[in-house]
C-alpha cells in the first residue's frame, strides 16, 4: 500500500522557490532543494515529478504569490491614475533595500530568461507570457494616468516602462542603484505625459 505523502504542497514549493530564485534552475542542486523542502529525492520526484516540475511548480507559485499581488492595482478594470507610479515608487524603494527578495535575488523570470533553461519551449512561453503581463498593466496604469493618450504613443510609453522595470531587474542584483535609477527613469518617463 502507498505511504500518503504528509507535507505542505504549497510550503514545499515556496521554499524550493526561494533556492530556484537566489540559486536559478542549473544551479540548484537536488540536495540542496532537498535540505530547503524537508523532501527526500524519491518524495521530489513522485510529488513533483522531476526537478524541472519542482520549478515550474515554483514559477507558477512566484506568479501567483509575487508578481501579481504587486500588479494588482494595475490589473483590475478601475486603475486610479497614481497606481502606475505607485507601482514604479514601491518598486523602487524595494531596490533600496538590500535585505529584500527582488534587491537580492532579482526576478526569477527575467534571471531564467538569462539562463540555459530558457530555451525549453515552456519556460520561454512562461517567462513572454509574464513580460506581456507586465505591458497590459503599465499600459492600464499609463491609460489611467493621462487619459486621451493616442494608441501609438500609449503602446510606445508601455513598451519603454516594461523594457526599463526588466532592465531594473535585471540589474538589481549586481547594482541595486543603477536599477533604482533606471525605474526612476520609468517614473518620469510616464509622469512626463501627464
Amino acid at each position: 500500500m502507498a505511504r500518503t505523502l504528509a507535507f505542505d504542497r504549497a510550503e514545499v514549493v515556496r521554499r524550493a522557490r526561494a533556492v530556484f530564485w537566489s540559486r536559478g534552475y542549473e544551479s540548484a542542486a537536488i540536495p540542496e532543494l532537498e535540505a530547503a523542502t524537508g523532501l527526500s529525492r524519491s518524495s521530489i520526484y513522485n510529488s513533483f515529478g522531476s526537478k524541472r516540475g519542482l520549478f515550474d511548480a515554483a514559477v507558477d507559485s512566484y506568479l501567483d504569490e509575487v508578481v501579481r499581488p504587486r500588479l494588482a492595482d494595475l490589473a483590475g478594470g478601475d486603475v486610479a491614475a497614481q497606481a502606475l507610479d505607485e507601482y514604479l515608487a514601491a518598486t523602487q524603494a524595494i531596490f533600496q533595500k538590500p535585505e529584500s527578495l527582488p534587491a537580492a535575488n532579482g526576478c526569477l523570470l527575467i534571471n531564467s530568461a538569462n539562463a540555459p533553461i530558457a530555451s525549453d519551449e515552456h519556460v520561454s512561453q512562461a517567462i513572454c507570457a509574464y513580460r506581456g503581463e507586465l505591458h497590459a498593466a503599465f499600459s492600464r496604469g499609463l491609460q489611467a494616468a493621462v487619459p486621451g493618450l493616442a494608441d501609438q504613443r500609449l503602446a510606445l510609453l508601455a513598451d519603454a516602462v516594461t523594457g526599463l522595470v526588466v532592465a531594473a531587474f535585471a540589474l538589481v542584483r549586481i547594482s541595486p542603484a543603477e536599477a533604482a535609477r533606471l525605474v526612476e527613469s520609468a517614473r518620469r518617463l510616464a509622469r512626463a505625459q501627464a
